[in-house]
């Protein structure tokens, strides 16, 4: 359940957590005609950079080539929270990364392991996020709907927006 008052009070640290907790978010970049694409990230908050492991023989790779703008759009697991977030995509081999991110299931899809010449990282250093966290309480929705429509001039309160920008490590 995605948490209102950290929303308000933490969205930096609640953007890196939900994150923490999904599989996939939507990966894509900018002035390219190719659709998003499910991949799996692995945050690393301290420099505001996501890493995703792939394959040198993607499409995502060949169009990103050194580097572009990337974009990935995150729902949290329960469906109360939504991210959409901006930064510089490039293509890196970061040893000390794959180090740290290499698991069981990042295993079954390279043959030779972290010594797969098929294998490389991409990595999104996030300057800019949106967030959107709502209510997953349908007493509290529907209260806030029953208010909207009593008062003329109320809207309906069952969500808190963010808008984060992030500081540039080299």
């Amino acid at each position: 359940m995605a948490s209102l008052t950290e929303a308000r009070e933490a969205p930096e640290q609640q953007l890196w957590d939900e994150i923490g907790k999904i599989h996939a978010g939507m990966l894509g970049i900018k002035g390219d005609n190719m659709h998003f694409q499910p991949m799996a990230p692995n945050a690393d908050p301290k420099t505001s950079t996501i890493w995703f492991f792939t394959r040198t023989d993607t499409d995502l790779v060949k169009a990103v080539g050194t580097s572009s703008r990337g974009y990935l759009s995150v729902v949290g697991k329960n469906h109360d929270y939504h991210a959409f977030l901006s930064g510089t995509l490039e293509v890196r081999i970061d040893r000390a990364k794959m180090d740290e991110y290499w698991s069981a299931v990042t295993a079954a899809w390279y043959e030779h392991g972290k010594d797969d010449p098929m294998l490389t990282m991409l990595a999104l250093r996030v300057d800019d996020a949106e967030i959107w966290a709502s209510t997953d309480s349908t007493l509290k929705f529907g209260w806030e709907i029953a208010k909207a429509n009593l008062s003329d001039e109320k809207v309906p309160e069952v969500g808190v927006k963010q808008h984060l920008t992030f500081p540039q490590y080299h």
